[in-house]
């Protein structure tokens, strides 16, 4: 039985094991004068048992599914004859995948060796026993912890302490997977890094203003080594992300003031919702408004003035990023100027204040932390966009700080050097790893930055 058919049917036996407890606790508690006499509500021995169930059984199938490919392809590799065993990872990679097509039919067998045919045959048999295996302990682990459980309703046992430790524990092994998953996804980047200043040297690569990564095909021919410095991919990224933040955060800020301070009920119903819909947008929607709309008419704007813009600007990409990531700078802004008590309003009010100076005096020094967090996300959302910068301000890295002209970023950089088949032994593709280590870095800076001005200002008014 293949997992996907496992897995409901654990469900199903621990919805059983459910229902079997929560009747068994009832039948115990009757003589007794009723579920009061338990030392807990029938629904926690329920709880239990289905937990008991549900969970042992789910850990070895994940168990199982981890590594059943691995121990089969051991297997397999081994039942091969000794003088035709793989001397490298590649070459085990490339017997496995013959075996694995003849064992599918996806090859004919007349044209593999015959001891191809010998390994697609062990192949198929160890998957089919490895099904058989699996589903045969999988179900024999539920029933025997539902059948534990089950036997352990009593009315002397405090099932909802059992209950709560056990939801303690599945919490805590999820916060622990997000945390080793980001240590796993730092560590990797990491490595990954240091190979490429291995082969780069740093102080090339953060302050070199040449990128171009393309290496030659022969040692001899210009550009063989490639240049790989930083800079003009950073001024790109925070000229464009400063071009988004000068359209969003005066636009979502002003919004959200006055759909929370001056808006009726009425307006700000249909309003917000019309607002938050940009969120919802595609961004490849938003590349395409980009460099069909707004890029032409910037370039046609700059020629009726006397100036030259290029078909790909910053400043088309910025403006259109800035649109995009108006909703976040404007709802986040709108709950946090709601979530001011309002008793600070009246109280101002009835001191005299206007409601003009009650939201410049008042309401928006104590929601300040929230409004940075909000301008912190629309930042962070800005310097990671990909598709806007590809489609409106194109893949040229220039050094320079006119928006008229065309930049890339380090994501639009990321994404070009990692498509495609890439060998992961050289520096043009570990020079994406590095440059996901710097833009990682700076954000964590200015998370840092951005977390002591909410601490001082959070100080101040609460």
């Amino acid at each position: 039985m293949q997992t996907a058919n496992l897995l409901p049917l654990v469900l199903v036996l621990a919805v059983v094991a459910y229902g079997l407890a929560y009747m068994r606790s009832r039948a115990v508690a009757a003589p007794l004068g009723g579920i009061r006499n338990l030392k807990a509500l029938p629904f926690y021995y329920a709880a239990r048992a289905a937990l008991w169930c549900a969970i042992p059984a789910l850990i070895v199938l994940a168990a199982w599914a981890g590594f059943e490919g691995k121990v089969i392809q051991g297997i397999v590799i081994a039942s091969l004859p000794q003088d035709v065993w793989p001397e490298s990872a590649g070459e085990a990679s490339l017997i496995l995948s013959q075996i694995s097509n003849v064992a599918a039919g996806k090859l004919n067998p007349e044209f593999v060796p015959e001891h191809i045919v010998g390994a697609a045959s062990v192949l198929e048999t160890m998957d089919d026993q490895s099904e058989n295996f699996k589903a045969a302990l999988v179900l024999l682990v539920a029933v025997s912890g539902a059948a534990f459980a089950w036997t352990r309703v009593s009315p002397h046992i405090n099932a909802r302490i059992n209950v709560e430790t056990t939801l303690r524990r599945i919490f805590f092994v999820c916060a622990a997977l997000a945390v080793l998953t980001t240590a796993g996804i730092v560590f990797s980047v990491i490595l990954e890094t240091i190979r490429f200043f291995g082969r780069v040297p740093i102080s090339d690569f953060l302050f070199s203003t040449s990128w171009s990564p393309q290496t030659a095909l022969r040692a001899d021919q210009v550009g063989s080594e490639g240049a790989f410095g930083v800079i003009p991919l950073f001024t790109g990224t925070l000229l464009i992300s400063a071009i988004a933040l000068l359209v969003a955060v005066p636009v979502g800020l002003l919004s959200a003031i006055y759909l929370s301070e001056y808006a009726s009920r009425r307006v700000r119903s249909s309003a917000k919702p019309l607002l938050e819909m940009l969120a919802g947008i595609p961004t490849v929607v938003y590349g395409f408004f980009a460099a069909l709309t707004v890029a032409p008419f910037i370039r046609e704007l700059a020629e009726t003035v006397g100036l030259e813009a290029s078909s790909q600007s910053a400043l088309a990409a910025g403006l259109v990023m800035g649109i995009m990531i108006v909703p976040f700078v404007s709802s986040l802004s709108d709950d946090v100027i709601n979530a001011v008590p309002q008793s600070m309003r009246d109280g101002s009010l009835a001191l005299g204040a206007t409601q003009s100076e009650t939201m410049k005096k008042v309401i928006f020094p104590a929601a300040l932390p929230g409004i940075i967090g909000g301008i912190l996300l629309a930042a962070s959302r800005a310097i990671g966009e990909t598709m806007i910068v590809v489609m409106a301000a194109g893949l040229a890295a220039n050094l320079t700080a006119n928006p008229l002209e065309s930049v890339t970023t380090v994501t639009v950089q990321i994404a070009t050097l990692l498509v495609g088949d890439q060998e992961f032994d050289s520096a043009k593709t570990l020079s994406a790893f590095a440059l996901g280590m710097l833009l990682f870095i700076v954000t964590l800076l200015l998370n840092v930055v951005a977390l002591k001005i909410v601490r001082k200002y959070r100080e101040q008014y609460d």
